[in-house]
C-alpha cells in the first residue's frame, strides 16, 4: 500500500523516516530535548501555516466568493475545508504551546522566560528573547481557544447563533486572527533569535 495515498499514511511515513534518521545519527544517548523541539517545530509549522492560510488565502477568497454574484459561493469551504482546517489549527496551537513550555522546562529557563529574564541579579537576555516569543505564543493560544474557535463555531453553523451573534462573532474572530498573524512575526523572530544566540552578540 502506498502511504502517500492518505494523510495518516504520509504522516506515519514521515515520522518513521525521521526516526530512522535520528537513530542512525544518534550519539551515545537519546536527546529528549531534541525530540521535544522537533515536536514543537512540527506543531508550530502546522499552527502558523494554517494561520497564514486563513489570513492570506481563505478569508480573501471567501470575500471574493461572496462578491461574485454568479459564482459558486463559499459554501464548500465553510462546510468542508474550514472545520477540518480549524481542527488542525487549534490542536496544532495546543501542542506547540505545551511542547514549547516543556522545552523551556528542560532547558531550566521556564520561569526565567516568563519573567522575561528580568528577575534576578543580572539581566538574562536569552531568557528575555525566548520569553517574548513564549508570551506572544501564550496570547496567541488564548486567542485560538477563547476567541477564534468559539466564534468560528457560530460562523460555520456548528452552534446555534442569531444573525447578530454571527456578525459579532465574525468581527471577534477576524480581529483575534489578525492579531495572531501580527504577533506571529515577532514571535518567530524571538524563537529564531534564541536558537542562534540572539541578535546582539
Amino acid at each position: 500500500m502506498n502511504p502517500l495515498k492518505s494523510v495518516s499514511g504520509t504522516i506515519i511515513g514521515g515520522v518513521v523516516l525521521a526516526v530512522i534518521i535520528a537513530v542512525a545519527t544518534m550519539g551515545q544517548a537519546f536527546n529528549e530535548l531534541s525530540l521535544v523541539v522537533w515536536i514543537h517545530a512540527m506543531a508550530g509549522i502546522t499552527w502558523i501555516g494554517l494561520l497564514y492560510y486563513f489570513n492570506f488565502v481563505q478569508v480573501p477568497a471567501l470575500a471574493d466568493a461572496a462578491a461574485d454574484e454568479g459564482g459558486p459561493g463559499g459554501a464548500g469551504i465553510t462546510k468542508y475545508v474550514a472545520p477540518r482546517a480549524l481542527w488542525w489549527f487549534r490542536w496544532g496551537a495546543a501542542l506547540t504551546w505545551v511542547s514549547g513550555a516543556y522545552a523551556l522546562y528542560k532547558l531550566n529557563i521556564l520561569r526565567e522566560a516568563f519573567e522575561l529574564g528580568m528577575v534576578g541579579e543580572a539581566m538574562n537576555y536569552p531568557a528575555m528573547i525566548i520569553g517574548i516569543g513564549a508570551w506572544f505564543g501564550t496570547i496567541m493560544l488564548f486567542n485560538v481557544w477563547v476567541l477564534i474557535w468559539p466564534n468560528q463555531k457560530k460562523i460555520l453553523g456548528m452552534v446555534e447563533a442569531s444573525a447578530d451573534e454571527i456578525a459579532k462573532a465574525r468581527k471577534v474572530a477576524f480581529v483575534a486572527s489578525r492579531t495572531n498573524t501580527l504577533l506571529s512575526i515577532p514571535m518567530l523572530m524571538s524563537m529564531v533569535g534564541y536558537g542562534h544566540a540572539g541578535f546582539f552578540i
